[in-house]
């Protein structure tokens, strides 16, 4: 039995095969769907090969910006998650997320924070144009409900599917999320 980690900000983990082929996917279907003006990434190897193939895809370049990267699990960064069930820290964090924090790790209030500043800028950046921002579930929830107006509390209420993609428009009155958890066909 394989027994499944924490992976958070750990260097070094690349998409595997059915990662490739969804990342190649979405590419694909996205020339489809829509014209990209950029495509921004958390620095991490997995989100910025996924970008990597959407901006290919259109002939642009990937800007990648740290604040779009993995949330920050601390101590339990590696961990499985059998080994994580057997923490009180780990229970006390899925209880109340919006209050508690990884040790050594960072808040769900600090992932929004910075991800939303990000974000303001590359609208900025992008008037009027349409962008694609790769990054983690965790830090698509946090902003997910922040244009939604809900408690970090409700993140897991959130499905957020490797290689699925989340719409939003951002102007100059207020988010609208026009799509949540598009799987699309591999």
């Amino acid at each position: 039995m394989v027994s499944l980690k924490l992976c958070g900000r750990l260097p070094g983990i690349p998409l595997n095969t059915e990662g490739r082929q969804q990342s190649q996917a979405v590419a694909r279907q996205l020339g489809d769907l829509m014209k990209l003006h950029a495509v921004y990434s958390s620095p991490l190897q997995r989100a910025a090969e996924t970008a990597a193939a959407v901006a290919a895809a259109r002939d642009l370049t990937v800007t990648l910006d740290e604040r779009l990267t993995e949330m920050e699990f601390g101590e339990w960064t590696g961990l499985s998650f059998q080994e994580l069930a057997s923490r009180d820290d780990w229970h006390r964090y899925n209880r109340n997320r919006s209050l508690n924090a990884a040790p050594g790790g960072e808040s769900l209030m600090q992932v929004q924070a910075r991800a939303w500043g990000s974000l303001a800028e590359i609208t900025a950046r992008h008037d009027g144009e349409t962008v694609a921002v790769v990054t983690h579930a965790d830090v698509i929830r946090a902003l997910v409900v922040l244009f939604l107006g809900m408690s970090l509390d409700q993140l897991l209420r959130l499905e957020i599917a490797p290689a699925s993609i989340t719409e939003v428009i951002l102007g100059a009155d207020y988010p609208v999320v026009t799509g949540l958890n598009k799987v699309l066909i591999y």
